[in-house]
């Protein structure tokens, strides 16, 4: 793949045929015929950390497929507050609502730098048409999605601070060694666990006393899980 910067988008540089993740995403089921269909451009971007790929409310007309980083999927509250309704890391699809309604019901913001390949609608919706391969992979993701939309706030939005907070550090383990966990900024665990700062903060802190849980950077982003049953043990 040939990674392109945003001010040059929208050229048609993805290579999807080649793509290293293929296999988690939208165009693993594609055949060769079936690349024939699309006649408008697929782009490799690449964002820091904190850009908006899209807003809530706004037309929907790409999806886009998240190839490296993390994103938060973000809502408003009717009392004027964030909430943090999902996390995305790589072979997660953003903006699936727009293959059901005309506006994106979320703003997808990364949360570290992000790798992605924008779909254009109407590629999806060509595809979707005369693939049943992709019309069924479309409905597998849209179940996955409500279904981990579903799990997010079950998990993690009941029960004690501590145990919200642990239910984030073990979500967050990576795939490739689960005694690592990456985190975000306080105010992020905040919104995702409903959750003031101040009780974020302190709750880190008393994992790290007690040596369940034990830093490895200097600003508070990276762990390492040492003690997984004592991070959800009742607090004696």
């Amino acid at each position: 793949m040939i990674p392109v910067k945003t001010e040059s988008a929208w050229r048609g540089t993805a290579d999807c045929r080649s793509c290293g993740i293929r296999d988690m995403v939208l165009f693993a089921d594609l055949h060769e015929e079936d690349f024939k269909l699309i006649h408008a451009p697929i782009d490799d971007l690449e964002h820091p950390a904190g850009h908006a790929l899209v807003r809530m409310g706004e037309t929907a007309t790409s999806l886009y497929t998240l190839r490296a980083g993390v994103v938060k999927l973000v809502r408003n509250t009717l009392d004027g507050r964030q909430r943090i309704v999902r996390v995305l890391r790589a072979g997660d699809v953003i903006g699936l609502e727009a293959l059901m309604a005309p506006t994106y019901e979320s703003d997808a913001i990364g949360l570290t730098s992000i790798k992605v390949c924008r779909l254009p609608l109407q590629v999806i919706q060509r595809l979707n048409r005369e693939t049943p391969r992709l019309h069924q992979r479309l409905l597998e993701r849209w179940h996955r999605s409500l279904k981990e939309a579903d799990d997010w706030l079950a998990d993690l939005n009941f029960g004690t601070a501590r145990q919200r907070v642990a239910g984030l550090i073990l979500k967050m383990r990576a795939d490739h060694d689960a005694s690592v966990s990456t985190l975000f900024s306080r105010e992020d665990m905040g919104a995702m666990l409903d959750l003031k700062l101040e009780t974020v903060s302190r709750t880190l802190n008393a994992f790290l006393r007690e040596g369940s849980l034990e830093a490895l950077d200097n600003h508070g982003r990276v762990y390492r899980v040492v003690d997984a049953e004592a991070l959800v043990a009742p607090k004696p």
